[in-house]
C-alpha cells in the first residue's frame, strides 16, 4: 500500500430501509465499488431525542421538512441486533466496519463487537462527555467538523488527547443535505491540518465526485460518502447518497489522484532515471590526442547525458588529455588531468 492511500468510507446510514438483506447487499456493493470501509450509525431514537411532538421537535429547513425527530430516527436507525452480522459480513469481504455511536450505551455495545474506529458525527462534536467516553476506549477517532466553531473543534480534540488518543482525523463537513458546492469550503482542509495538527479529510454531502476528488488533492486522507445501491430505492438519506456505480467512478478517480500526487520526495523513480539519458552532458566534438591541452572548441554540452555534467566544462578546458579522445566520446573525469 502506498503511503498516500486514501481511506474511502461508504456510509450505510439509513440506506438499508429497515431491510437486513438490503443492508448486506449494500455492504457487498460498497466492497465491489472500491470502498475500504463501511460505516454504520449506532443509536436508538431515545439516544437522540425525546418522543415529543412539540413544534421544537419538528425539523425545519431541510429535506426532512416537518418530520418529527423521534420518528425520523426510528425510521433511520440500524437495528442493534443486526450489528454483529453486519460487522462479520463486512470483515469477511475484507472491509473495515466501524460506527458512529450516539450514547455511552452505544459505545459499550460497539466495544463488545470489537469496533476498530469511532466516528463522532458532526452534530455531536460539542458533546464533550460523550467524546471523552469514546476516547477512553483508545481507538482511532474521526471527528466531523460540521457546524462547529474553531474553539469547539479544539475542545473536542483536546478531550481526545487528554484521554491518550493521538490518532485523530478531522473531516471538513457541510451539514446540509445535499450540500451546495459553493458551501463546501474545501480550502479549509489544509488549514485544519495546520491549525490542529491532525489528519484531515472530507465527509461529503455534495452530489457528484468533484468535491471528493478536490479534497484528496488538497490533502484529505479520509473520504466519506453516503452509499446506496440505487437512489430510486428511496429512504431518508437517498437524495444525497452516492450510487454504487458512481462510487466506483469516484474510487477509481481517487486512486488516479494518488498516483498523480505521488510522494513528497526528490528521489528519482526508475523511469526518471532512464530519462536522464536525454539530459545534456560534455562530449568530445574534435579529436584530441593523449598529452594535448583540451581546447574549448573540442568539447560541447549536448545530448545524450552519458558524459560528465556541463557544469564541469570550465574545469576541463586547459587540462591535459590522459588518453586519445575520439569524436562522439562522452567525457569522463579520467580523460584529463591538471
Amino acid at each position: 500500500m502506498r503511503s498516500n492511500k486514501t481511506f474511502l468510507v461508504a456510509e450505510l446510514s439509513a440506506n438499508h430501509n429497515q431491510s437486513k438483506e438490503l443492508a448486506l447487499k449494500t455492504i457487498k456493493a460498497a466492497k465491489d465499488s472500491g470502498a475500504d470501509a463501511i460505516k454504520l450509525q449506532t443509536y436508538t431514537p431515545d439516544c437522540m431525542t425525546l418522543n415529543c411532538d412539540l413544534e421544537s421537535f419538528r425539523i425545519k429547513g431541510t429535506l426532512w421538512e416537518g418530520k418529527n425527530l423521534y420518528n425520523l430516527y426510528k425510521e433511520a436507525m440500524t437495528p442493534w441486533e443486526w450489528h454483529e452480522e453486519l460487522f462479520a459480513y463486512a470483515k469477511g469481504l475484507g472491509l473495515i466496519c466501524f460506527s458512529s455511536p450516539f450514547s455511552k450505551e452505544a459505545v459499550d455495545f460497539l466495544e463488545s463487537l470489537g469496533n476498530p474506529i469511532y466516528k463522532v458525527a458532526s452534530f455531536e462534536i460539542t458533546d464533550l462527555e460523550l467524546i471523552a467516553y469514546i476516547a477512553s476506549k483508545h481507538k482511532p477517532m474521526i471527528l466531523s467538523k460540521g457546524i462547529a466553531t474553531k474553539e469547539e473543534i479544539q475542545d473536542a480534540i483536546d478531550v481526545c488527547r487528554s484521554e491518550g488518543v493521538e490518532d485523530i482525523t478531522l473531516l471538513q463537513c457541510t451539514s446540509s443535505y445535499p450540500a451546495p458546492l459553493n458551501e463546501a469550503n474545501l480550502s479549509l482542509i489544509p488549514q485544519m491540518q495546520k491549525d490542529f495538527g491532525v489528519k484531515v479529510g472530507l465527509s461529503d454531502h455534495t452530489l457528484g465526485v468533484n468535491a471528493a476528488i478536490t479534497a484528496r488533492a488538497l490533502g484529505a486522507s479520509v473520504i466519506e460518502k453516503h452509499f446506496i445501491l440505487k437512489r430510486s430505492l428511496g429512504g431518508v438519506d437517498s437524495a444525497f447518497s452516492m450510487e454504487a456505480q458512481e462510487f466506483l467512478s469516484l474510487s477509481q478517480a481517487i486512486r488516479e489522484v494518488e498516483d498523480l500526487l505521488g510522494d513528497t520526495s526528490y528521489a528519482l523513480s526508475p523511469k526518471a532515471k532512464e530519462g536522464r539519458a536525454f539530459m545534456r552532458s560534455l562530449f568530445i566534438v574534435d579529436k584530441i590526442k593523449k598529452g594535448e591541452i583540451i581546447q574549448p572548441s573540442q568539447i560541447r554540452s549536448i545530448r545524450p547525458g552519458f558524459g560528465i555534467a556541463p557544469k564541469y566544462k570550465k574545469e576541463v578546458i586547459g587540462k591535459v588529455a590522459t588518453r586519445d579522445l575520439y569524436v562522439g566520446k562522452p567525457l569522463e573525469f579520467g580523460d584529463f588531468k591538471s
